[in-house]
């Protein structure tokens, strides 16, 4: 047992750092927010009562427990930790789980005195250990913010507990497909229906008589993340809906133990499709093989892009009025767009997300390639006539045509939002030029995700979703916590053009797309030289 789970940490400890680290990062800024940017308590008792205006709010933060601090800052970033969470949660069941038997490392354990139950339990022990660090990590950031201890302690309680919950169906969706891609994908929608259905949950609650405290529907009972938030942190402080929470893992891994003993190695309880016995002519090249490797996620990224666009210019009637009535919004939006109107500074700060979205595209395709190559696929499809200069390539098109399908979706979404605005014209068109701005620095992420997979193919993974990660945050965050310009300055969100009135500075877009030109003609330049990578 020591052994095995010396092993996993070993191999996780990059990751589970960079994610520990990343959420109690977010944890601060909120803290840090909720302490400079909203210190008056009565804007934000304007703010709370606001979103008794505007209720799709609560879809995307969570549900308001009164205006002190505490409760403000557990409105604000609760559900985003619990989401990471859960991520964090779910790839790490599935990678020491079905990905293991994918590859046959599984099998060769189960060979030892180990047998086929010990790993398990020597993951669901690194997963629930994984998840109370990071439920310190959050407790520590908001004490150290000087946040009341024993709501600090529950919030890093509830991160912890959703985190479990989600190990459990990381484990249980490990039992049931056959493949680590399809684990992970059932799981990620595990994550992210528990993220919605919580917020359909907040949205259609009861406000109280003073508009400061929701009490959610039964909806958000259905809900993993909804448990969690039921503990209202920095007020009633009630650990027991984490009951729910710990019990539900508890079934989960009575399941994976059930499903386990009675199924063979490298088997699921869903047997994987056949496939057809001829391809299509899409399938007679790297280009068409590579677009049908990553149709699903590119579809799946641009759903969630179209959503963005749709809420960058459908809030922008509702920004005025919040501007108005709480300055330190108005102030914080400025921050982000000097110059700019109120309703440009909205979409630009979510075309930013869009670009992040693009971004992420962008590296999962790169990432896929990587994957073909670590599995010993790639090899079989370059025994072929298919050169690597030519298999490269037409991970590379795909890549672009992620990008340009996420943008093109986002502003579409924009337009359509645009619609509700008062100057619908005007908003179209600053949802048009926003979504072209991301452009740029997709394509710089493109680049910089080639040549980890051609340089350092064993890292990519690691490295692709780490410095995405830690740029998005400095881009996004930067400014508004303080931090150095040169840090802001590190990240290619920042440097994405935003409207102003009716001019656009492109200076910045021109050098991100030399960058991302030199970037992809070095990783092809150097795919010619280097030897195929497998495993990792």
């Amino acid at each position: 047992m020591r052994t095995l789970l010396g092993q996993r940490v070993r191999r996780d400890w990059l990751q589970l750092l960079l994610w520990i680290a990343g959420t109690a990062a977010l944890a601060g800024a909120a803290g840090t927010a909720v302490t400079t940017t909203f210190a008056d308590a009565t804007e934000r008792a304007g703010v709370l009562a606001l979103t008794a205006t505007a209720p799709a709010i609560l879809i995307f933060r969570g549900t308001p427990n009164g205006a002190d601090e505490g409760p403000f800052a557990f409105f604000l970033i609760f559900a985003f930790l619990a989401l990471m969470a859960g991520l964090m949660s779910t790839f790490l069941a599935v990678r020491h789980t079905r990905a293991d038997e994918e590859q046959g490392r599984a099998e060769l354990v189960a060979a030892t005195p180990a047998g086929r139950v010990l790993p398990t339990v020597a993951t669901l022990a690194h997963g629930i250990g994984a998840n109370v660090l990071l439920g310190l990590a959050v407790a520590a950031v908001f004490i150290a913010g000087g946040f009341d201890a024993g709501g600090s302690l529950t919030t890093g309680a509830a991160t912890a507990a959703s985190g479990v919950a989600f190990l459990g169906f990381g484990l249980f969706a490990a039992q049931l497909f056959r493949t680590s891609r399809a684990a992970n994908a059932a799981s990620v929608a595990f994550v992210l229906g528990a993220y919605l259905v919580r917020g359909i949950g907040d949205a259609t609650g009861t406000y109280s008589d003073d508009g400061q405290h929701v009490t959610p529907s039964w909806v958000s009972w259905l809900s993993p993340i909804g448990w969690a938030q039921r503990t209202e942190a920095f007020d009633a402080n009630d650990l027991t809906p984490l009951l729910l929470s710990l019990g539900f893992a508890a079934v989960l891994v009575g399941l994976v133990f059930a499903f386990q003993s009675a199924r063979d190695q490298g088997a699921s309880i869903f047997a994987g499709g056949r496939g057809r016995a001829t391809a299509g002519a899409l399938l007679s090249g790297g280009t068409g093989l590579a677009w049908a490797l990553n149709r699903g996620a590119v579809i799946a990224w641009a759903v969630g892009a179209v959503a963005t666009g749709l809420l960058a210019t459908a809030l922008s009637p509702l920004i005025d009025q919040i501007g108005t009535e709480v300055p330190a919004v108005a102030q914080t939006l400025q921050q982000l767009n000097p110059g700019g109107s109120m309703a440009q500074a909205l979409t630009a700060t979510f075309f930013s997300i869009v670009g992040i979205l693009a971004s992420a595209a962008a590296l999962q395709v790169v990432i896929r390639a990587r994957q073909e190559e670590a599995h010993g696929t790639a090899e079989l499809i370059l025994a072929t006539p298919l050169s690597r200069l030519r298999w490269l390539s037409g991970y590379l098109v795909i890549g672009v045509v992620a990008v340009t399908a996420i943008l093109a979706s986002a502003a579409l979404g924009g337009v359509v939002g645009a619609q509700r605005a008062d100057d619908p014209a005007q908003a179209a068109g600053d949802a048009l030029e926003a979504a072209a701005a991301q452009f740029p620095a997709a394509l710089l992420f493109l680049a910089f995700g080639l040549l980890l997979l051609v340089f350092v193919p064993r890292l990519t993974i690691a490295l692709a979703w780490a410095v995405l990660g830690v740029l998005a945050f400095l881009g996004v965050f930067g400014d508004l916590l303080g931090l150095p310009d040169w840090t802001h300055d590190l990240s290619p969100f920042a440097h994405s053009p935003v409207p102003v009135g009716d001019d656009v500075d492109w200076s910045g877009a021109f050098w991100m797309l030399g960058l991302a030109v030199v970037g992809t003609v070095a990783a092809v330049a150097g795919m010619r030289r280097r030897e195929l990578a497998t495993g990792g």
